[in-house]
């Protein structure tokens, strides 16, 4: 499949118009398999976070915890993954549908150790990352830049990721799957990889802990990026949600300004209550200013 190239006019009008969307953009709506509610969130925990990475009885604890679904790691793996398996696979759809939950999307956590953008096992696990995301009808895999696989002041392993991605772009649009980077980049790098790469599959998934942190007005870039961000995580890294330095009133006001309705995914650092009781707490917290309906 031929790339149609996104100019940086293109891209920026695109955001600039972001806000008249009414729903979440992760995926093309003949694509969209995880439906948010009409005008609304949906708020979800990394399964990491609960101690349950990779595991099915995540979504038993994040019901009991009182959200709305998970998003599940891949694991860890030297030649393969634990997802890869299709019978843990079908573990987690039962589950799914045994505690009437969601997956709210997949993440790749492992690249973080092993490079998207120099280990040839990372190349070959994110199309087969993608089938499996197909096969559980999930639309969004976070792909994870950090640590090892750290872009920042790294041109050659940028030029590398980009060359990649765009390989395995069309994979993924054919299967309405939506590809999120996640990183310490600024929007405007981020923006950058997204229009070499050419594809509507190769978005930004955006954590507003992560990007705080690194130095970014994070409700500027919000705005900055607009439908090119697919998924939101929640995170403080300071204190308990609203105890911190992330305002989520005023990450609420930059999602409205884009039109983003969808997951808000919450990944816990401070958990000062114990893992669930600090996690229904953030939950708690969020859900008045992220309603399922608005």
């Amino acid at each position: 499949m031929r790339h149609s190239h996104i100019s940086r006019r293109q891209m920026m009008a695109g955001a600039a118009a972001a806000g008249l969307a009414l729903v979440s953009s992760c995926a093309s709506p003949a694509k969209r398999r995880v439906k948010a509610q009409p005008g609304g969130f949906k708020i979800g925990v990394c399964d990491w976070t609960i101690g349950k990475m990779s595991d099915p009885a995540s979504l038993e604890v994040a019901k009991r915890i009182g959200l709305d679904g998970v998003q599940v790691d891949f694991g860890r793996g030297k030649d393969d993954l634990p997802l890869f398996d299709p019978e843990l696979q079908k573990r987690f759809i039962d589950a799914r549908q045994e505690h009437g939950m969601e997956i709210a999307s997949l993440a790749l956590g492992v690249l973080n150790g092993i490079p998207y953008k120099s280990d040839p096992r990372a190349e070959r696990w994110v199309p087969k990352a993608i089938d499996v995301a197909e096969a559980m009808g999930v639309n969004v895999i976070l792909l994870a830049f950090f640590g090892e696989g750290d872009l920042q002041n790294d041109s050659s392993g940028t030029d590398a990721v980009v060359q990649r991605l765009r390989q395995v772009a069309p994979r993924a649009e054919k299967a309405g799957v939506t590809l999120g980077i996640e990183s310490w980049l600024s929007a405007e790098k981020n923006m950058d990889i997204i229009e070499r790469v050419g594809s509507p599959a190769v978005k930004v998934y955006y954590d507003v802990a992560n990007s705080n942190k690194a130095g970014y007005d994070i409700y500027s870039e919000i705005r900055r990026l607009g439908k090119l961000i697919c998924e939101f995580h929640a995170k403080d890294y300071d204190d308990l949600y609203g105890k911190g330095s992330i305002d989520f009133q005023r990450v609420r006001d930059a999602m409205d300004d884009i039109g983003y309705r969808g997951w808000f995914v919450m990944e816990g650092t401070k958990m000062p209550l114990g893992v669930e009781e600090s996690c229904r707490y953030d939950a708690e917290y969020l859900r008045a200013i992220f309603p399922v309906e608005v």
